[in-house]
């Protein structure tokens, strides 16, 4: 029997290499398959969508807040892969109550790298997960970039919510050098008259969960005119997986047009 300690300070116990898994998360979806983990997978959320060609056939579960507990149990899964923020406590509880259950918890991207080292381990693909963690550890820094601007990241409308200080997005946006304005933890509701009276150098409008589009970034150019408002892709600052492998590009383009 082996025992790995989840990001949460479980202990997880495993009687053999998991050969049946389900997971409860889009991004770490995408991870598993990018480990080489494809065949195992027998369940994921209806929000997991990459890559497209591979997780065709594979067992909906339900949304990532709503698990289909009783499929998931009918899968008779040797592991399930799940995260504090994104499900909810009392089903992660009962599924861990006959399985095993591992939960991430990232709140940065030192987190990200752990847990992808971790999930290679257990799993036994370490090589594939080294090799993620070396390429992301190549084009990000550890250490947060100057900051060179501030910033409100908006995550969803009516009302409207912000990612806050101690979310995976807030580390991103420090390591575009954007100095989140929003001190709250997790993802407080806030007005716009509290947003404007921040006085955000930039404002991010996410693509996911909410979909902003560039009808929004034209409401808040007339609601702060010396605001830089950008649409931004969600994916590329929530998804804390081997995705981020792909998108040093990207961030160096988010980088240079804040202002």
């Amino acid at each position: 029997m082996a025992v790995f300690m989840d990001q949460c300070g479980r202990s997880v116990s495993l009687q053999k290499k998991p050969l049946r898994i389900v997971s409860c998360v889009p991004s770490q979806t995408e991870l598993l398959i990018d480990l080489g983990l494809a065949e195992h997978i027998v369940g994921i959320t209806s929000f997991c969508i990459h890559p497209a060609d591979k997780i065709k056939g594979k067992q909906n579960i339900g949304g990532t807040k709503n698990l289909r507990l009783k499929k998931i149990k009918s899968l008779k899964p040797h592991l399930i892969i799940g995260n504090k923020e994104e499900n909810e406590k009392d089903q992660i509880e009962c599924l861990a109550d006959e399985f095993a259950v591992w939960l991430s918890d990232v709140k940065n991207l030192e987190d990200a790298l752990s847990m992808i080292n971790t999930l290679g381990e257990i799993s036994e693909t370490q090589a594939n997960a080294l090799e993620i963690v070396n390429c992301i550890a190549k084009n990000y820094p550890v250490k947060n970039a100057e900051i060179r601007s501030t910033g409100i990241y908006l995550i969803w409308k009516n009302p409207y919510m912000v990612a806050g200080s101690d979310t995976f997005i807030n580390d991103m946006m420090a390591k575009t050098g954007i100095l989140n304005l929003i001190k709250e933890m997790r993802y407080p509701q806030i007005s716009v008259e509290e947003i404007i009276a921040l006085k955000p150098k930039n404002i991010l409008l996410s693509t996911e969960p909410y979909a902003f589009n560039e009808k929004d970034v034209a409401e808040w150019k007339l609601m702060l005119p010396d605001t830089h408002v950008k649409l931004v892709n969600g994916e590329a600052f929530s998804w804390y997986g081997s995705r981020l492998c792909h998108l040093a590009t990207y961030f160096k383009e988010i980088a240079s047009c804040m202002q």
